[in-house]
């Protein structure tokens, strides 16, 4: 069952929503990036080869991306500032 979030009121959304490392959600963040025109930055995308190619595809659509940090321990990822 998917999760659904009804949020009233008035004032803008600000914040951190901290999630996992997992292979099915850095490529929709990754695209999600390209819709505000603020920074953004990803943390702990799953070093995988869907990730490198959404990367890859997106950079010649005219996104600029690049790697803060390539994490080292455990199951880890990469940090892309997007």
């Amino acid at each position: 069952m998917a999760a659904r979030l009804v949020i009233e009121g008035g004032g803008p959304l600000r914040g951190e929503v901290p999630v996992s490392a997992a292979k099915n959600a850095g490529l929709p963040a990754l695209c999600a990036a390209l819709l505000t025109s603020e920074p953004v930055v990803l943390d702990n995308v799953p070093a995988l080869a869907d990730v490198a190619t959404t990367r890859a595809l997106l950079e010649r659509l005219g996104g600029e991306m690049r790697m803060v940090r390539l994490r080292r321990s455990g199951l880890g990822g990469i940090d892309l500032a997007v």
